[in-house]
């Protein structure tokens, strides 16, 4: 597991490999990784838009940016929180992810809440620091 937090918004991660979905032998590896939000202050806030910084195992870099999470734009009030899972696929059987999510207040102002750097490890592979 891993967790940061940025102004009362502590983000959660927990990556897993899914081998179900995955090929090794065609260079094909898929991760799922499961995100808890809470907000842990007193303003309700709104995650608005999301972003990726994925480096596989070979240090390639793919970048993902867009509106919200899984098609939602979910709003947090006080002591609440949203969970969600998405996925991601690689070429190599380890690589790292790290990004942020924008959120904004009711007030309308805006600010970056940290997504701590997990990494997605395959449990046959050799461990790489990426």
């Amino acid at each position: 597991m891993y967790q940061a937090e940025t102004d009362d918004i502590q983000v959660t991660v927990e990556p897993r490999f899914l081998p179900d979905e995955s090929d090794p032998s065609e260079g094909r590896y898929f991760f799922a990784y499961s995100v808890e939000i809470a907000n842990l202050g007193e303003k309700v806030v709104q995650l608005r838009t999301r972003y990726w910084h994925i480096t596989d195992g070979q240090g390639r870099v793919q970048e993902v940016q867009g509106p919200g999470v899984v098609g939602e734009q979910p709003v947090l009030h006080p002591g609440e929180s949203f969970r969600y899972t998405s996925g991601c696929p690689l070429e190599t059987p380890s690589g790292i992810m790290v990004g942020h999510y924008g959120v904004e207040t009711l007030d309308g102002a805006k600010f970056n809440v940290a997504i701590p750097a997990f990494s997605l490890d395959a449990p046959f592979a050799d461990r790489t620091l990426n």
